[in-house]
């Protein structure tokens, strides 16, 4: 994750007001990511902010600014509590700042939709590449001037002759759907030891749901918050998301994943999950059963079998464990192993990077026993 630095304007660089307000705007929707949403905290600390590091002048202040986002739509006054709030306008541009930020290199990648190993139909990709006509190919896809010319060759210009041996189609590559639910940890350790983990957790799951409307549009991207319970939230819900004083419940989280991509009618399926601890929670009935201490064994075996269930219904689990601890990445070998997924031991910085790379990669072969 790329972080704002601050410091002294001097004279020469003192911005304009054009300037000064989308400076000031990148760093408040930075805030407002920071703090749930909160419109007047976030401005609070931008005042704190402009006294300490001088953002501001004469010309342009943060009583300025305000007013511009009120004007341009950014924020607006909630009726029935007087209080200000962030529009859909900046929910939009907070997952674009944050597509911008994580996956930025798309710009200069090739448009398009998931490949797979297998050739495709009409509905594939053409590619570059040529091969001689086989019995069955689609005719749609003959290469015609390459055909013609190898009847040229092989038979001279006088006697026109085309033969099946002259012919050449072009590759096809198959295009795929897939469904994707990204779990994220919202347990009270995502903010524990002075470390925010929480809020770059919630800028990639933007940026990978702004990525999939612009990219992947037939694509389907569920989030899933989850900490003694699990429950699902929308992508504008995002900026709003905060932890809270729970535990980590991996087994509500992923009940409720394969619930959802049960419903989905994709072949290819995934989860990715964002985590920095061991599952310490189940519910038993109405109980919660709770163990932060260790690895519970009744916890851990109910997580693994649910591990196991994906395994057989092919669906590979990604874990992105943003934790160095290991006794927690051994855990998550063990996970991983079950599952025959993959697992990242992700700094924060490099959890962006790790899930597109893994988005991208071919997901057809896990349908065939969940092997890579």
């Amino acid at each position: 994750m790329s972080h704002f630095l601050f410091s002294h304007y001097s004279k020469k660089s003192k911005p304009t007001s054009k300037a000064g307000f989308e400076q000031l705007l990148k760093i408040f929707l930075e805030l407002i990511n920071i703090t749930g949403g909160d419109v007047a905290e976030a401005l609070a600390w931008l005042n704190n902010l402009d006294r300490k590091y001088g953002l501001t002048d004469d010309r342009y202040g943060i009583g300025d600014f305000i007013e511009d986002l009120k004007k341009k739509g950014y924020i607006k006054e909630e009726q029935r509590q007087g209080k200000l709030i962030i529009t859909p306008k900046s929910e939009r541009t907070i997952r674009q700042q944050a597509l911008e930020e994580i996956f930025g290199k798309l710009k200069r990648g090739k448009a398009g939709n998931h490949r797979t190993a297998h050739d495709g139909s009409n509905s594939g990709e053409i590619l570059p590449e040529l091969r001689p006509y086989e019995f069955g190919d689609d005719l749609q896809q003959l290469a015609m001037t390459e055909s013609l010319r190898n009847a040229y060759v092989h038979h001279g210009i006088d006697d026109f002759l085309l033969t099946q041996e002259d012919l050449e189609v072009r590759e096809q590559e198959q295009q795929v759907q897939t469904s994707t639910v990204l779990m994220i940890d919202v347990s009270h350790s995502m903010i524990l030891y002075g470390e925010d983990r929480i809020t770059p957790a919630k800028k990639v799951a933007m940026a990978l749901a702004e990525l999939i409307m612009r990219k992947y549009p037939k694509d389907t991207l569920d989030i899933i918050a989850f900490g003694n319970d699990a429950w699902q939230i929308s992508i504008k819900d995002l900026p709003y998301l905060q932890v809270g004083p729970f535990h980590t419940n991996t087994v509500a989280g992923l009940e409720l994943a394969m619930d959802l991509l049960r419903r989905r009618k994709t072949p290819n399926k995934q989860i990715f999950m964002i985590t920095d601890g061991k599952p310490t929670c189940i519910k038993e009935g109405i109980r919660y059963y709770k163990n932060s201490f260790g690895l519970d064994r009744k916890i851990l075996n109910k997580t693994l079998n649910l591990a196991k269930q994906c395994r057989r219904l092919g669906i590979p689990i990604t874990t992105f464990m943003i934790a160095t601890d290991p006794y927690l990445q051994e855990f998550v070998r063990k996970f991983t192993q079950v599952n025959g997924g993959r697992a990242y031991y992700s700094s924060l910085q490099g959890l962006g990077d790790y899930l597109f790379e893994d988005y991208q990669r071919n997901r057809r072969r896990y349908m065939r026993g969940g092997r890579r």
